[in-house]
């Protein structure tokens, strides 16, 4: 793979991508009809924020010593010598500057809430893994994705479209955000024993093996039932968004119940994937039948 798209991290923007998906089939749902510019331009910004956290993430990590030659997941384009520190920090850069000018195009439409949501993820995008307080490295990984993958981004999404905050994007942003932290809760599980020798501790380290594995339960578990609250929206039929939670997930669980933290666990993460894009999927027939 050339380097340039294995720092990028191509398998990751499915998380980036379906919030904005979902939070456009929410407005079509009850509007019948969305602004094609703004959603064009929420998506992108969206792909550029993610793709210029995974640069940082990629320079700051092999910095940082916590990819190594001995890591479980794929080769890192930084740690491996195939691009340098500075080329894939500026290239960061260049996608944040990317992301502000689809957010300018947001920011004239809506207003300041999304001025300010664009600020603080800018920030997070270095503040994952960089800065001071670098929110991968104590633990805080999964809280950042449930509430910035998960709620702002759909919650966001739909106040572009209609300059409403409503219950309806809350809970889909809920069900995105639990399913988009699965991905990062496998990844540290997959990599506790690494991220322990480097000092990076991320939840998996700071719950063990043992509790790591119970918050990826609970991770499919929550985004399973809370396809129930559909139900409270008169949107009885949208309960079937927990089907790949009930299918999909219940393997993902029994397998990171049964197997040791190894290679295998990159399998679980890309079921983990395609879980997230089958609940955006699933929501896109029941939307448009």
């Amino acid at each position: 793979m050339p380097p340039w798209i294995l720092a990028a991290r191509p398998k990751t923007l499915p998380a980036a991508i379906v919030p904005v998906w979902v939070g456009c089939l929410l407005v079509w749902a009850e509007a019948g009809r969305l602004n094609w510019l703004l959603a064009g331009c929420t998506l992108f910004g969206a792909v550029f924020i993610q793709i210029a956290t995974n640069f940082f993430n990629d320079a700051i990590d092999a910095k940082k010593g916590a990819d190594t030659a001995k890591r479980l997941g794929p080769v890192r384009a930084t740690s491996s010598g195939q691009l340098s520190s500075r080329t894939v920090m500026v290239s960061g850069c260049v996608c944040l500057l990317l992301a502000a000018l689809c957010g300018a195009v947001l920011w004239h439409a809506a207003g300041w809430p999304i001025l300010l949501v664009g600020l603080v993820s800018f920030f997070f995008a270095y503040g994952y893994t960089g800065g001071p307080f670098p929110l991968a490295y104590l633990g805080l990984g999964e809280v950042f994705v449930i509430i910035f993958f998960g709620f702002v981004a759909v919650m966001g999404t739909v106040f572009v479209q209609t300059g409403a905050w409503t219950a309806e994007a809350a809970l889909a942003g809920a069900q995105v955000g639990l399913l988009s932290a699965l991905l990062i809760s496998i990844n540290n599980l997959r990599d506790h024993e690494e991220d322990t020798r480097s000092n990076k501790r991320t939840l998996a380290v700071k719950l063990g093996v043992s509790g790591a594995r119970q918050i990826i339960v609970w991770e499919v578990v929550l985004a399973g039932m809370l396809a129930q609250g559909w139900m409270s929206f008169d949107k009885s039929s949208w309960i079937f968004t927990g089907l790949p939670m009930c299918t999909l997930g219940v393997f993902i669980v029994v397998r990171v119940l049964m197997v040791k933290p190894s290679t295998y666990y990159n399998k679980l993460l890309a079921l983990s994937a395609l879980m997230l894009l089958s609940y955006a999927g699933i929501l896109t027939v029941l939307v448009l039948s």
